[in-house]
């Protein structure tokens, strides 16, 4: 049975994503820094008949908690097959580039960005023991350079200035880490799950969360003739197409 490990993921897209990784076979770790949310989730889970599912405490923004995820999963598995990058915040809703604290950047930063790198780097040598490991790294469109560049334009918005920089930066790491493993049976993606109707959107958007799973779980199975070190936002650009970063 192949292994995977979502972050992020006691409810909404991530939530989703373990799911219907569970659904397809895998056994899969559901990552939360909440063990009473974490719990709660596996519970959700196992009374849809989902048995291949387990619950690990997780923090991204600390160093020790990834590093005992790490070790627990190691014990147990000794190896794993997909990460799946997905814990995240936003930060304040209105975000200025006049006005906003350096202390809003380094936390979403913490979360989105060094997170993602802390998570990657501690769990990678796990996935090099797996035949085809695979990466995604939950992104967004917002962070196209390439649609807010438009300085006076509505076509995007153009007020969340941290949220959008700190993925920005992710798409950045995901590219020098596919161009590091190019050579590997790694792929590794960055994925926009689309405008989603979550807590994170205070239930706004054109997407429900199983159609946002569906986005992510996709380019988890992908196979070894599959992409890598590329951007997938299918709701804005519709497959094959991808973002012009």
């Amino acid at each position: 049975m192949k292994l995977a490990l979502v972050t992020g993921a006691n409810k909404g897209i991530g939530f989703e994503t373990v799911k219907q990784l569970a659904q397809k076979d895998f056994f899969v770790y559901l990552g939360c820094r909440d063990t009473e949310k974490g719990l709660s989730a596996i519970k959700k889970l196992k009374a849809e008949g989902l048995n291949n599912v387990a619950f690990i405490q997780l923090d991204v923004t600390n160093q020790s908690s990834v590093e005992e995820a790490r070790n627990t999963i190691a014990e147990k598995t000794g190896k794993l097959d997909v990460l799946v990058n997905n814990a995240g915040i936003s930060g304040d809703f209105e975000q200025s580039a006049l006005k906003t604290n350096t202390d809003v950047f380094y936390t979403v930063y913490d979360t989105n960005v060094f997170g993602i790198v802390r998570v990657t780097q501690a769990f990678l040598e796990l996935l090099r023991k797996a035949p085809e490991p695979r990466i995604v790294n939950v992104s967004t469109a917002m962070a196209s350079l390439n649609l807010a560049a438009d300085i006076y334009g509505n076509s995007y918005p153009k007020r969340f200035v941290v949220y959008q920089s700190s993925k920005a930066a992710l798409n950045m790491y995901t590219l020098h880490l596919a161009f590091e493993l190019r050579d590997t049976p790694f792929k590794v993606n960055a994925v926009c799950p689309g405008y989603t109707q979550t807590d994170f959107t205070r239930h706004q958007g054109t997407s429900t969360p199983e159609q946002a799973g569906q986005r992510i779980v996709k380019y988890a199975l992908i196979g070894q003739d599959g992409p890598t070190g590329r951007f997938f936002s299918e709701e804005y650009f519709p497959a094959p197409a991808n973002c012009p970063w």
